[in-house]
């Protein structure tokens, strides 16, 4: 059975985010025909190490979702500074806006109400007024989740996960992340696939489920 999804939009506060949160699900969709888009509110330049160019993470973001199917045209790059989206909270729900009005998506991902990250947290109650009438599920970051009620699961093949993998390995400025192996990211799908009698899953917190 497919997911079902016409157009779904990934909302990413940083640009590997939607690959970690979502990764496995972006490429089911996109192999059952999806038209998936993913906005990245910004490349952390401030918080890239110091090896790198400091803009690194755009050309790595275009790789990774490269390699899950997303055509570049459907990616959508903005320069929020990181770590105080909040102060640029009024700013940051316009351009969700305009995203609505422009994709017009039957489903959001985004970040969990209960992310502590600062710029997370911004992305996940903005969206949330943003997309109040639409289908909503909140993806799972565990580093950053206080809780998380995982009430919607998807089955993953072994080549969706193989290319959540393949898309992650595309940002080797941030391979010093402990979340940031191919270990880790088995695990867990793993962990979330016994919960529901598979091999791989991702799990998701319904946010708003509408059906029409």
């Amino acid at each position: 059975m497919k997911l079902g999804f016409k157009k779904a939009l990934i909302l990413a506060p940083h640009t590997d985010d939607g690959e970690f949160g979502c990764g496995g699900t972006i490429a089911r969709m996109i192999d059952e025909g999806t038209e998936v888009y993913l906005a990245a509110f910004s490349a952390c330049e401030k918080s890239v190490l110091k090896k790198y160019p400091s803009d690194i993470l755009v050309e790595e973001l275009k790789r990774a979702t490269e390699k899950l199917g997303i055509p570049e045209k459907n990616l959508f790059l903005f320069d929020f500074e990181v770590r105080v989206f909040n102060e640029r909270r009024q700013d940051i729900l316009q351009t969700i806006i305009d995203l609505r009005e422009k994709i017009n998506p039957d489903v959001v991902f985004m970040p969990s109400l209960d992310d502590i990250h600062q710029d997370h947290a911004t992305i996940a109650q903005e969206g949330l007024r943003a997309f109040k009438f639409s289908t909503i599920l909140a993806y799972e970051m565990p580093w950053n989740n206080l809780a998380f009620e995982t009430t919607a699961f998807v089955f993953l093949e072994e080549k969706y996960i193989k290319a959540k993998i393949e898309a992650l390995k595309e940002y080797e400025s941030q391979s010093h992340r402990p979340y940031s192996n191919e270990e880790f990211i088995r695990s867990l799908a793993r962990t979330r696939g016994v919960q529901i009698n598979t091999n791989y899953a991702e799990t998701f917190n319904v946010v708003r489920w509408i059906m029409r």
